[in-house]
């Protein structure tokens, strides 16, 4: 992957946008780069995965999975149909952690601190 598809992730989670927000906006993003068909985020729910954002067309014969864990806690997964470096992956399931734990409290619907 490109150091401009990372420094666009990381403009993407650094906006001060709700969780929800954010996790779509990255995988629309990781689909944009020609190596993914598909990106998905699943949230771990009551000790199970629970797809949320996604976006591309699946092709399940290509997925990787990299494990998403907050202050050593596993919250969920990225999921990647195409290629992609482990490094690549593992450095945007660092970046989202903190949305995906959001996401995994609020069960992915909406939520307003205000």
């Amino acid at each position: 992957m490109s150091t401009h598809a990372l420094d666009a992730l990381e403009r993407i989670v650094d906006e001060d946008g709700g969780a929800d927000d954010v996790l779509r906006s990255v995988v629309q993003r990781l689909v944009e780069e020609p190596e993914i068909a598909w990106a998905g985020i699943a949230f771990l729910e009551q000790g199970a995965l629970a797809l949320g954002p996604r976006a591309g067309t699946a092709d399940k014969s290509r997925r990787l999975r990299t494990p998403v864990d907050f202050q050593g806690r596993s919250v969920g997964e990225l999921w990647v149909d195409g290629r992609a470096d482990g490094a690549f992956l593992e450095h945007v399931a660092l970046l989202i952690s903190a949305h995906v734990l959001i996401g995994w409290d609020t069960r992915g619907e909406y939520w307003d601190a205000s």
